[in-house]
C-alpha cells in the first residue's frame, strides 16, 4: 500500500508490535514479553482473534522482532519458550520511500501450520482490508 507519510513515521508504527493492536483487527491483545537470551530483539505476547461467522478462534503467540533494518525491513517471528515444536508464524514489513513524504509498505504474514484453510484466508483478507484503512488513518493523521 502507498501511504502519504514519511518513511520514519511509518517505520515507527510497524517496527513496534505493540502498536499493531490499534490498527490490525485480528490482534486482540499485544503486551511486552520477558526477554530470552536467544532473542534478537524485543518480544511480545500476542493474542490473535478471528471471527468466522458466528464462531471466534483465538491463538496466543510469543513473537520476537528478529530483524529491524533502519527504515527498510522489520520482521517478527514466533519464538516460544516452552521447549515444544510450534508452527512458524512470520510477519514482515518492507518499506520503501517513494518521495520525502510518501512511503510504500508491503506486509507479508505467513503461517506454516496445518490449520490454514480457505475460510481462514477469506477472514484474514477482510482484516487486511480494514487494517489498510486503519493504518492509513493512523500514520497520515500525524
Amino acid at each position: 500500500m502507498d501511504l502519504a507519510a514519511p518513511i520514519d513515521q511509518v517505520f515507527a508504527v510497524v517496527s513496534d508490535l505493540g502498536h499493531y493492536q490499534s490498527w490490525l483487527g485480528f490482534i486482540a491483545r499485544c503486551e511486552p514479553a520477558d526477554a530470552d537470551a536467544g532473542d534478537q530483539g524485543p518480544a511480545w505476547t500476542v493474542t490473535l482473534r478471528a471471527r468466522l461467522g458466528p464462531l471466534a478462534r483465538s491463538k496466543q503467540l510469543r513473537m520476537v522482532r528478529t530483524s529491524c533494518s533502519s527504515w527498510s525491513v522489520v520482521r517478527f517471528e514466533r519464538r516460544e519458550l516452552d521447549g515444544r515444536q510450534h508452527s512458524p508464524w512470520t510477519l514482515e514489513s518492507v518499506l520503501e520511500e517513494t518521495s520525502q513524504a510518501n512511503t510504500h509498505l508491503t506486509m507479508t504474514l505467513s503461517y506454516e501450520g496445518a490449520l490454514w484453510s480457505s475460510v481462514l484466508e477469506r477472514a484474514l483478507n477482510n482484516y487486511a482490508d480494514e487494517a489498510k484503512s486503519n493504518l492509513r488513518a493512523l500514520v497520515e493523521s500525524d
